[in-house]
Order: C-alpha cells, then sequence, then structure tokens
C-alpha cells in the first residue's frame, strides 16, 4: 500500500531510526506526526521534512506520563479526521545481569512502561478510530534478540516479548475487521541507545537509516512481520530445540563480549 495520502503517527521520533523512518515516509507522500520527549529535537526533523516538501507535525508528550498521553491522543484524533498508521518505535534498553538486578526491580518498570505499557496506551486510544474507518495498521519495533536467546538485556527483552505478544493478539482479534499488524526485529543497530554501551562501539551493526527502510517497508508492505534471516533460523531453532540453542549461543555471546571489550581498549 501506498505511503501517498495516508497519515502516520510515529514514536521516537526525534532521532536515531524514527527520525530517519519519519523523513522516509514523508518523501513518499505520507503526512507524518512525530511524537517524542524532545520538542526541540523534533521541529528540526520537522522542519526538515517540511523544508523538502513533506508535511509533519509535532507532538512533544513523554509517553509514560499517562495524563499527557492521554492528551496527545485526543489531540491527535481532533487533528486528523484520519489515521492510517501507528509505528510504536519509542523505547529504552537497560544491558545489566541479572544477579546485578537483584535490588534493582525498578528497571524492570522503566523498561515496561515505556517499551509495553506506552504502547499499548496509544494503540488502545488510536484503536477507536481505526476500527470506525474500517482500517488501521499497527507496527512495533522490537528486537531480533526476542526470536534468539541472549544474555543481559532480560527487561528490555521481556518488555519487547510483552509487546510483540499484545500486536499478535490484536491481529487475530481484529484482523476480519481492517486491523493488521506488522512486527520487526531488529538486529543491534548503530542509535544513541545501542553506542551508549562502550563495548558496542566496536561492534558492527546496522545504520539508522538503513533500518528505518524496514519500518517503511512494514508501514506500506504491511507483512506480519520484517526480520532477518538470522532472526528467522533463530525462531525455527528456538520452536524445534530451544534447550540446544540456549546452550549453544550461551558461549558465544560470552566469547562475542571479550573480544568486544578487547577490540575497545584497542581503539
Amino acid at each position: 500500500m501506498s505511503l501517498a495520502g495516508q497519515t502516520v503517527v510515529l514514536t521516537g521520533a526525534s532521532s536515531g531510526i524514527g527520525a530517519h523512518a519519519a523523513r522516509q515516509m514523508a518523501k513518499r507522500g505520507a503526512t507524518v506526526c512525530l511524537l517524542a520527549r524532545r520538542a526541540d529535537e523534533l521541529e528540526q526533523v520537522r522542519d526538515r521534512i517540511t523544508s523538502a516538501g513533506g508535511t509533519a507535525h509535532v507532538y512533544a508528550v513523554d509517553l509514560v506520563d499517562a495524563e499527557a498521553a492521554d492528551a496527545t491522543i485526543k489531540q491527535l484524533l481532533a487533528d486528523h479526521p484520519r489515521i492510517d498508521v501507528l509505528v510504536n518505535n519509542a523505547a529504552r534498553s537497560i544491558r545489566r545481569p541479572i544477579t546485578e538486578s537483584l535490588d534493582r526491580v525498578h528497571d524492570y518498570e522503566r523498561t515496561i512502561n515505556i517499551n509495553y505499557l506506552a504502547a499499548v496506551r496509544l494503540t488502545l486510544g488510536l484503536l477507536p478510530r481505526f476500527l470506525e474507518q474500517g482500517h488501521g495498521h499497527v507496527v512495533v519495533s522490537t528486537s531480533m534478540s526476542t526470536q534468539i536467546p541472549i544474555p543481559l538485556f532480560s527487561a528490555y527483552l521481556a518488555s519487547k516479548s510483552a509487546l510483540e505478544s499484545f500486536a499478535r493478539s490484536l491481529s487475530a482479534e481484529l484482523g476480519d475487521r481492517g486491523i493488521t499488524t506488522t512486527i520487526v526485529h531488529f538486529p543491534m543497530v548503530r542509535t544513541e541507545m545501542s553506542t551508549a554501551t562502550e563495548i558496542y562501539q566496536a561492534m558492527p551493526m546496522m545504520s539508522a537509516r538503513k533500518a528505518a527502510r524496514w519500518l517503511v517497508k512494514a508501514a506500506e508492505s504491511r507483512p506480519a512481520r520484517v526480520t532477518s534471516i538470522t532472526g528467522r533460523f533463530g525462531e525455527l531453532g528456538m520452536a524445534t530445540a530451544p534447550g540446544v540453542i540456549t546452550a549453544v549461543t550461551r558461549p558465544l555471546f560470552r566469547r562475542m563480549d571479550a573480544s568486544l571489550a578487547r577490540r575497545t581498549r584497542r581503539r
């Protein structure tokens, strides 16, 4: 489906994958509604889009704040008679061993609040409009790491797995009423969030621009999922032999982290 003439609500739009996706969607003729906390950065994204002839609107909001999120939902519905696509892209990640998280339940609360609950709140808020108009597509950004067991990201991956399950349930319940979903399983992407971990500065990653194209594909082609070959094989392995796959990958990730740490020290 062409994005020309479509209205797309995009969270996490102030930088990284979201900012690139907003520009690419606007270039294809979509009206993009930019949501994130940082108003100044959102305005820069909007200005770049409008200077190129596109259409964008800024909605600065902390989606974890339920009252602020509800007000933004109300404003979106008032401003746009038709909303075609919602891209739940905003997220935060925490890299920490479980054994160092025993007194840090708040890590899990913070990630679940933005990665899952905020996305669900926004989806539920727009859902009546989708049902009224007979169509609506929901895209969720998640991780290839929900397809392959990896250590150190338990809070992040638990929240993303919850969001994936919500998206699948949404499609199963309301697909016959025009509500569709796409789950986007990103590999590691070079963004502010990923490079905040020092050793990952030495790790080859997908560019934010290329990752944004996956979101565009999700909004246009609307497959059930967008993923990599590695992700597909990971899912297959976990479906057929989860114990073996987990045992095999455990030492591989340890060696990878050790190698990255050595490369980082040499830089």
